[in-house]
């Protein structure tokens, strides 16, 4: 059975954060899965893996410490963001999968739209390419396989160590939507986030998801115009449909 998506609408970072805990630590193998969508005020989240080197001049916007994977990410008004509570082992798929399913239901949403989101080697999230957002080609620097690098990635393992995969190529191209994970007891909670309308500037102010130099945009900015709650339809909408058992 699908999930049915609830939207929130905009509602406080760390209130949801509490409550995502506590829905994980009751529940019980009758517990149904849910799907929450919502908007967050202007907040920097840090993962468990994240670096203060990261976080150049967050000035007068909070930074909350989290134990999601992955590094520093901003939240803000017109970002979608979308926590799927999901017990795997009910669904019968594991992380690596989640995380690919997750992925499909982002490019999916953007093809909704006219747009073409990629996904890159070693780097879990979706991006365009800068100089044309509608085109089908596909990237040299896509993954050849789904491999273990995802999963370490979006479990939270650190962009700064010397390993080769830890270095995704970007060249032209512009981050859309991010992934942020975390698993309990085999159910999952945090989750993704789509760049709809945002105010993109405070981006400038991190290094995002603890990369130097990549360029965050939002489908605004590529010349889509689309009203949030209808970005959030889609999205949730695919999301439910890709992480359906």
């Amino acid at each position: 059975m699908q999930m049915t998506p609830q939207f929130l609408g905009r509602v406080d970072y760390l209130s949801t954060y509490a409550a995502m805990q506590a829905f994980t630590a009751a529940r019980s193998a009758d517990t149904a899965d849910e799907l929450w969508i919502c908007e967050h005020p202007p907040v920097y989240t840090q993962g468990l893996a994240g670096k203060a080197v990261h976080i150049l001049n967050p000035a007068e916007i909070p930074v909350v410490q989290t134990n999601r994977g992955g590094q520093v990410t901003y939240h803000g008004p017109g970002q979608v963001v979308a926590y799927p509570l999901i017990d795997l082992r009910r669904a019968g798929y594991f992380v690596k999968e989640y995380v690919f399913r997750i992925e499909e239901a982002l490019i999916q949403t953007l093809i909704h739209f006219g747009v073409t989101g990629h996904r890159v080697t070693g780097a879990p999230g979706i991006y365009v390419r800068l100089d044309d957002p509608f085109s089908h080609a596909v990237l040299v620097q896509r993954p050849e396989k789904e491999g273990a690098e995802q999963f370490r990635f979006a479990a939270g393992s650190d962009p700064d160590s010397s390993d080769p995969v830890s270095s995704p190529n970007f060249t032209g191209l512009g981050k859309i939507a991010a992934l942020g994970l975390k698993v309990s007891r085999n159910c999952t909670y945090h989750g993704l986030a789509l760049n709809v309308a945002m105010d993109l500037e405070p981006f400038s102010r991190i290094n995002p998801c603890g990369y130097q130099g990549l360029q965050t945009v939002d489908l605004s900015t590529i010349g889509v115009c689309v009203a949030w709650q209808e970005a959030a339809t889609v999205l949730g909408l695919k999301l439910a449909s890709y992480l359906a058992p």
